[in-house]
């Protein structure tokens, strides 16, 4: 397994449609975990941060216009 700091590293060198592509994966992933086990806890966590970082960047945009 990687390293935070690489896995963050390599992150930043991601291009846009690259960083898409891992998101998407990554949702999927985490999806299928809850798919077969709903009460999968590190699965719920996942969508539960993920839902807080979209809400945060949605009002930071807001904020902006």
């Amino acid at each position: 397994m990687k390293e935070m700091n690489d896995i963050w590293e390599d992150l930043g060198s991601l291009a846009e449609h690259e960083m898409l592509h891992v998101m998407t994966k990554l949702f999927v992933v985490y999806e299928e975990m809850v798919k077969r086990d709903p009460a999968n806890g590190e699965a719920l966590n996942f969508f539960k941060h993920l839902g807080v970082v979209i809400d945060q960047t949605k009002q930071c945009n807001l904020n902006r216009r």
